[in-house]
């Protein structure tokens, strides 16, 4: 069974906010070798979460993790992405599409701010 991983932000009027997000999507391809790796904008810009679920199926994936990009579950984390990624996912009944924890949610984000604060070296 084909899985991937779709990252979903915010969306932004400001380019340089998507650059990062396909930024981070590199750095989790990097880390996981052989997963494919989509990103999607909740609104603002393209792709589209609807575009980026069209791209998956026709990709082959049949089944797909949905993470929002968020650092707090708040509104757009926990309903709004949710609601998109349920209906964009109604025209693929073949696809298994699963919603991970926000960004935010995860045990190990201690781990990320506290990387980065100098060290004692620095």
């Amino acid at each position: 069974m084909k899985q991937a991983l779709l990252l979903v932000d915010h969306g932004s009027r400001k380019p340089e906010a998507h650059s990062h997000l396909a930024w981070v999507a590199e750095q989790v391809r990097l880390r996981r070798p052989g997963l494919p790796v989509y990103v999607a904008h909740m609104e603002l810009a393209e792709p589209s979460i609807e575009r980026a679920v069209q791209a998956c199926a026709a990709d082959g994936v049949e089944d797909l993790f949905v993470h929002p990009f968020f650092l707090v579950p708040g509104l757009h984390s926990v309903e709004d992405v949710p609601r998109l990624v349920e209906a964009a996912a109604r025209a693929h009944p073949r696809l298994r599409v699963r919603m991970t924890a926000s960004t935010g949610s995860v045990a190990g984000i201690a781990d990320l701010i506290l990387a980065t604060l100098p060290t004692d070296r620095d």
